[in-house]
């Protein structure tokens, strides 16, 4: 997926009243874009991952929460902040456990809490153009990553991924495909191995779609064979994103990360998580504190099968994330920079540098 032809997987509709999202749930079948105008179908498709990626749905957020506060029909500020505080709880309910979804909508209010004296007109404009600004920032945010990340690699590796973290989990580019995409763009031959990642198939649906069509020599494995790839010698590293990381560097990632991690740590194989700074929670002491989405049993047993591969009786535990222990970790990339151990120390001075550096309030001429 080409940058200059890639599918712009969320975007605003021309008149400012819809958001207009490639449904990730047709791949790699079918390339289908839906027109969202109400909160509920916003919440369904974040809940249903017809949007999904920690940074893409914090995009997504943004736009859905600019939409919602266009439609809204008041010009009195307190009915309108309420009806914003009612549909933003609503949205951040979709997904518990990616940060990038609260911290998004955050951002939205923070804009309608500042300027409580302003005309709701102004207001809802600039909602539109907070939410574009947050596109705009993931974009610059996700080609750094993949600049910092790129002297991870060398000409010839071989690099195992879990899940998704391309460019259709962000907005260009992605997380922990964005060395690998850099790289191939470089002229540098890297090799994936792609998990397929259960319970939602979404390392063999979207990251090897994404990866083929970047032009990327990639191969699929079964969740259960990343041992046996590390053991014939064929992986020099490992890249996950991330949908939320602790103070302490601990990081959750769709379920089956951490068995990597452990595996890698094993073979002596470095194992790098990357996402921008904002997927991390300062208020989050550790992973113990990060909630664990459980989904759907029937995305075990049926889901993308023709007929059910297990009994209909059977319990299933089905939980969409697991976290990784900061101890497994050899390194976060972000925006600024690739932190190291131990990362209680590093993610706090990254988050005081950002403090001071690019703190600024969001009040608007009236």
């Amino acid at each position: 997926m080409r940058n200059e032809t890639r599918p712009i997987n969320v975007r605003l509709s021309d008149d400012n009243l819809a958001v207009i999202i490639l449904d990730q749930t047709a791949l790699p079948a079918s390339t289908t874009f839906i027109e969202l105008e109400g909160e509920q179908d916003m919440f369904e498709a974040i809940v249903m991952l017809k949007v999904r990626g920690a940074p893409a749905i914090g995009i997504f957020a943004a736009f859905c929460y600019a939409v919602l506060a266009n439609g809204t029909h008041t010009d009195n500020n307190k009915v309108f902040a309420e009806e914003a505080k009612r549909f933003k709880a609503h949205l951040e309910s979709a997904r518990p456990t990616a940060v990038n979804l609260a911290w998004a909508l955050n951002r939205m209010e923070a804009v309608v809490l500042a300027n409580g004296d302003t005309p709701v007109a102004a207001i809802k404009e600039a909602l539109i153009t907070e939410a574009i600004k947050i596109q705009q920032e993931d974009m610059r945010m996700c080609e750094s990553i993949a600049r910092h990340g790129l002297p991870l690699l060398n000409d010839g590796d071989g690099v195992l991924t879990h899940c998704n973290a391309g460019p259709l989990a962000t907005s260009i580019y992605g997380t922990a495909l964005g060395p690998v995409i850099l790289a191939r763009q470089s002229g540098m031959a890297v090799r994936v191995f792609a998990d397929e990642t259960r319970p939602l198939l979404q390392g063999a649906r979207i990251t090897s779609y994404e990866l083929t069509r970047e032009g990327v020599d990639v191969t699929l494995i079964c969740d259960n064979m990343v041992s046996a790839v590390m053991k014939n010698g064929w992986i020099n590293a490992c890249f996950v994103g991330c949908d939320r990381i602790a103070a302490n560097g601990d990081a959750a990632n769709k379920i089956g990360t951490s068995g990597v991690a452990i595996l890698a740590k094993h073979y002596k194989i470095p194992f790098y998580v990357l996402g921008p700074s904002n997927t991390i929670d300062p208020d989050c002491e550790t992973g113990d504190g990060i909630t664990i989405e459980l989904r759907d049993p029937n995305e075990i047993k049926q889901m993308f099968f023709t007929k059910p591969v297990a009994p209909d009786s059977v319990n299933c535990y089905n939980p969409a994330f697991d976290v990784t222990d900061h101890t497994l970790i050899s390194g976060i990339v972000t925006e600024y920079g690739i932190l190291r151990p131990p990362y209680s120390e590093s993610i706090a001075a990254l988050k005081d540098y950002i403090t001071k550096k690019i703190y600024q309030t969001r009040r608007i001429s009236s």
